[in-house]
C-alpha cells in the first residue's frame, strides 16, 4: 500500500502537506479493521471526511451502498476522481470542499480518518446531524480525552461534552508508522454513537469552559478565579452568587466531578443569577 499511494503521488507531481492534515493511513491491516469496525451492508450510506486519494474511500466503497466522499485539496479531488474511474467504481459522490463550512447530504454512518486539525469542530458538527454511528480515527491525546471519565488525568471539556452528545468507546491505538508522512504522535480509532435529543445549552457550555480552565482547583474557586466566562459580574458578586449554591458540589474538585452534577451546577447557577438583586453598597 505504501508503494501503491507513493505511486501515485509521485505521477501526480503531489507532496503532501502535514499542516493540512494529509497523513495518509498506508497499512492494509489497520484498513481492514476500520471497514470491519463500520459493519457495513449496502443499504449504508457512509459520509467520509478527508478523503484523499481514496485509500479508505475504495474499500468503503466496495462494502457500502454509497460513499460521499469529501476532500478540500481540489488536486487530491481530481486525483480521487480519476482513481475511481479507473476501478469503475461508481457509488462514490466526491464533494470538494470544507467539511466544517458545507451543508452534508443525507448519510448513516460516518467512517474516516479525520484531518488532526478540524477535529473538534468537525465532531461537533456532525453530531448535529441524525446518524447511526461513527468509526473515526483521532491524534491519540484526543482520543483519550474523549473517552476519559471523572478523576481521570485526561479528564477535560471535552469529555464531559462528549458524555452529553454521544457515548464515545475507544476500539483500538494506531500506530504513527503507518502514515506518510509520518506524524509525531500516534493515533486511536473511537466508535461515536450519538444519543437522542440532545439539550445543550449555551451557559452549560460556559460554565464547564470557566470549570476546567482550573481543573485541579475546587469548583468554588475554578468559578470565582474564571466567571468573566459566565457573566459579567465584580468578585464580591461572584462571592455572593457562589455561596448561595450546593455546598457539596463547590466542594468538590472539577476534576472529579460527574457530568450531570456539572449540568446540575449549571442550572442552579442559572436559576440564582436571574434572581439575584446585589446590595447596594457591594459596587461601592
Amino acid at each position: 500500500m505504501l508503494s501503491e499511494t507513493l505511486k501515485i503521488l509521485n505521477k501526480e507531481g503531489v507532496k503532501l502537506d502535514k499542516r493540512k492534515g494529509q497523513n495518509y493511513l498506508v497499512d492494509g491491516n489497520v484498513l481492514a479493521k476500520i471497514v470491519e469496525s463500520a459493519e457495513l451492508s449496502k443499504k449504508d450510506t457512509v459520509l467520509e471526511i478527508g478523503a484523499g486519494i481514496g485509500t479508505l474511500t475504495i474499500p468503503l466503497a466496495e462494502n457500502a451502498g454509497k460513499v460521499i466522499a469529501v476532500e478540500q485539496d481540489t488536486k487530491i479531488v481530481s486525483i480521487l476522481i480519476k482513481r475511481l474511474k479507473e476501478l469503475h467504481i461508481t457509488n462514490v459522490d466526491v464533494i470538494n470542499g470544507d467539511a466544517t463550512k458545507i451543508e452534508l447530504p443525507n448519510f448513516n454512518k460516518v467512517v474516516s480518518n479525520l484531518p488532526y486539525k478540524i477535529s473538534s469542530p468537525i465532531t461537533f458538527k456532525i453530531l448535529e446531524y441524525n446518524f447511526e454511528f461513527a468509526v473515526l480515527m483521532y491524534q491519540l491525546e484526543f482520543a483519550q480525552r474523549m473517552v476519559a471519565e471523572p478523576g481521570d488525568s485526561n479528564y477535560s471539556r471535552l469529555s464531559v461534552m462528549m458524555h452529553f452528545y454521544a457515548n464515545a468507546s475507544m476500539l483500538f491505538n494506531v500506530s504513527k508508522n503507518v502514515f506518510l508522512p509520518k506524524p509525531k504522535v500516534s493515533s486511536a480509532v473511537i466508535k461515536l454513537t450519538p444519543k437522542n435529543e440532545v439539550i445543550i445549552d449555551k451557559f452549560l457550555i460556559n460554565v464547564t469552559r470557566a470549570l476546567f480552565q482550573h481543573k485541579r482547583k475546587k469548583v468554588r474557586n475554578a468559578l470565582i478565579d474564571s466567571f468573566h466566562e459566565i457573566g459579567k459580574f465584580n468578585k464580591d458578586e461572584v462571592k455572593e452568587l457562589i455561596s448561595k449554591l450546593d455546598i457539596e458540589l463547590l466542594d468538590q474538585r472539577v476534576i472529579n466531578m460527574e457530568p450531570e452534577n456539572i449540568r446540575k451546577l449549571s442550572t442552579e447557577l442559572e436559576e440564582t443569577m436571574d434572581r439575584f438583586d446585589p446590595p447596594k453598597n457591594m459596587n461601592k
